[in-house]
């Protein structure tokens, strides 16, 4: 519990600020640190009587000759949870050191319990960074389902709760676009820094919250009943705008769909991660995509640039000819995501209603097929959605 490298820390630090040599034994009556770099590895015999009692001892000179590797001094016991887990001594005459005593033990055993608590702390972060690992690359031909159940209930989480899996991307902009001499961010020094940001938000006891890569943030949502996609896409937008608050990063999430089953949970977070990649390539930049907008976007990035390209060139060619396809593109994609209505796709693209059905009417012209037909817009809007993916390939999660 009490490592040597804290011990002689505390130890040497110790020693500079009172004038007196201070050090620190294990359970065992060991020198583990000492301003007297010499001790350090010795045995301390006073130490294992201040350990059985719990109760400080002092040693004049004479005593301390006839007891192995002690010299005058204080010895008090170190404890935690009611258990000494070792002893801090002070060398010099009792009536010198006596008056720091209690001092340098309660010191010491704040920075004992910190120490702690910190490695609590780190090993818990280490076993959701693991948990959160397995669940993504869950297969159930390599380990059963319930076996991850069982490691996380011994986490304290429960994997049969209704939940979904978020996935937040951290980057640091391109500094070319940032002012001269603004500081940048190295994700891995920020990376206690965003976990602590993200836990803000989904603070849910059940809530497993990890990285998964350097700038990556995974979370296994616990989703209460009366939580709506709209309230899940609100906290994490939250969590991306307390990113950018934090100066010189941008965030994005991808949602998942909601899941039960370990099995789920896995296409879950899979979908989280589709959702982030998928969204990078389209033209709105919006900070949070849920893959259930993104369905038809999934299936077109999983047939392959080569059958993208080959819809795009027999379905848009003479469209991509023109010199405002990304205007035309916008219209048709308008124009189907919400419902052929007019009235809708003008407001989505913040033009006038006329200029819609201008913009549809030169669409009709240069394909030769009227926007009416609906399998005629279908292949179309197909065609939109190839190109905004580009040339990324099939996407692949985490």
């Amino acid at each position: 519990m009490l490592s040597p490298s804290l011990a002689q820390e505390i130890a040497g630090d110790t020693s500079a600020v009172i004038g007196f040599n201070v050090l620190i034994t294990d359970a065992d009556g060991m020198v583990i640190g000492s301003g007297d770099t010499h001790r350090v590895g010795t045995f301390h015999e006073a130490s294992v009587e201040v350990i059985r009692t719990q109760e400080a001892a002092t040693h004049n000179t004479s005593q301390a000759h006839r007891l192995q590797g002690v010299r005058p001094g204080v010895t008090l016991p170190l404890v935690t949870d009611g258990q000494a887990v070792g002893t801090v001594g002070i060398t010099g005459t009792p009536a010198q050191v006596r008056r720091f005593g209690l001092l340098v033990k309660r010191q010491t055993e704040i920075l004992l319990r910190e120490s702690v608590m910190l490695r609590s702390r780190l090993l818990a972060e280490r076993a959701a960074e693991k948990l959160l690992a397995d669940v993504a690359s869950y297969d159930p031909q390599v380990v059963e389902g319930e076996f991850l159940v069982f490691r996380a209930a011994e986490l304290g989480f429960d994997l049969r709760l209704r939940r979904v899996a978020v996935a937040f991307e951290v980057t640091v902009p391109d500094t070319g676009g940032c002012r001269r001499g603004a500081p940048t961010r190295d994700m891995a020094l920020v990376r206690s820094e965003l976990l602590r940001t993200v836990r803000e938000v989904f603070a849910d006891p059940q809530d497993i919250v990890a990285t998964t890569a350097p700038g990556w943030i995974g979370v296994l949502h616990r989703l209460p009943a009366e939580e709506s996609d709209g309230s899940l896409a609100a906290d994490c937008r939250r969590v991306t705008d307390l990113v950018v608050a934090q100066g010189g990063l941008t965030a994005r999430a991808g949602v998942g769909e909601a899941a039960t089953s370990v099995g789920a949970l896995h296409h879950s977070y899979q979908d989280a991660c589709d959702a982030l990649r998928l969204g990078a390539r389209l033209s709105d930049h919006a900070p949070v995509r849920l893959i259930a907008d993104l369905r038809v976007h999934q299936v077109l990035a999983a047939a392959g640039q080569p059958a993208r390209n080959r819809l795009v060139e027999l379905t848009a060619a003479g469209l991509r000819a023109q010199p405002d396809w990304p205007m035309l593109r916008d219209t048709i994609t308008a124009w189907c995501e919400h419902g052929f209505n007019l009235v809708r796709a003008a407001a989505a693209l913040h033009v006038h209603r006329n200029t819609v059905v201008y913009r549809m009417h030169k669409i009709e012209q240069i394909t030769g097929r009227p926007l009416r037909d609906h399998r005629t817009t279908m292949a179309l809007y197909l065609a939109c959605l190839a190109d905004q993916l580009g040339g990324g390939g099939a996407v692949q999660a985490d």
